[in-house]
């Protein structure tokens, strides 16, 4: 039991850390990005339809339109990324690879031509999908209670989900909000009797998953 919770401090511990850089980010983005009259969103945020544009898929989400845009998205991105990292990073950075391309991509082929779209929110939608979820499907008690706070506290941001507000990407929100769920599926923890039966298949020298082995490759490098 003491090891459990000298796990869970220690990951937790690192999850702060984690997003505490991240706002850091996109907090020193937005001062350069500001001082450029946001050309930076403009070069950076992802259009529809461009092929050439796809990898901003992942510059996207650190960048904004105005203070008050990265101020509406700061605050519940660090809470909603703290809740999933702090069970681990490994799985935090695979749900965020996981929340970023779901979300890109709806925005890529939904979205109107000539739109760009930036903004952390994607993912603030993405994380909220993933710590709801995750806890009902690993079946971790404190995994559950978190997400049924989160559920009650986050709820009326669902709002965002649907094209009620002009000017407002809820093509990025509606599928950051699918990739984080998607996220808590892909990387729900397995059950006993099937890490049993891994176990025996490494013994006989089985090649792993390509899931498996991405997981065994974070977990090597520290994470």
């Amino acid at each position: 039991m003491a090891a459990k919770f000298a796990q869970l401090f220690a990951d937790s511990r690192r999850a702060l850390f984690t997003m505490l850089g991240v706002q850091a980010v996109i907090w020193s983005v937005q001062v350069a990005n500001w001082l450029g009259d946001y050309g930076l969103s403009r070069e950076f945020g992802l259009r529809s339809e461009q092929v050439g544009d796809l990898p901003e898929m992942f510059t996207s989400p650190f960048l904004h339109f105005s203070w008050s845009h990265i101020e509406a998205n700061s605050w519940p991105l660090f809470v909603l990324g703290f809740l999933s990292a702090y069970r681990g990073m490994r799985k935090f950075l695979l749900a965020s690879l996981v929340i970023a391309v779901s979300g890109g991509l709806l925005v890529w082929l939904l979205e109107s031509p000539n739109t760009v779209t930036a903004g952390a929110s994607g993912m603030v939608y993405g994380y909220l999908g993933y710590v709801v979820l995750r806890g009902v499907l690993d079946r971790n008690v404190l995994d559950a209670v978190v997400g049924i706070v989160v559920a009650v506290v986050y709820s009326t941001i669902l709002i965002g989900v649907l094209p009620v507000t002009p000017g407002v990407s809820w093509l990025g929100h509606l599928g950051g909000l699918i990739g984080g769920l998607a996220a808590a599926f892909l990387l729900r923890d397995q059950p006993a009797s099937k890490r049993a039966t891994q176990s025996a298949a490494k013994q006989a020298n089985t090649p792993d998953s390509p899931g498996t082995a991405l997981l065994k490759q974070l977990d090597e490098l520290g994470l």
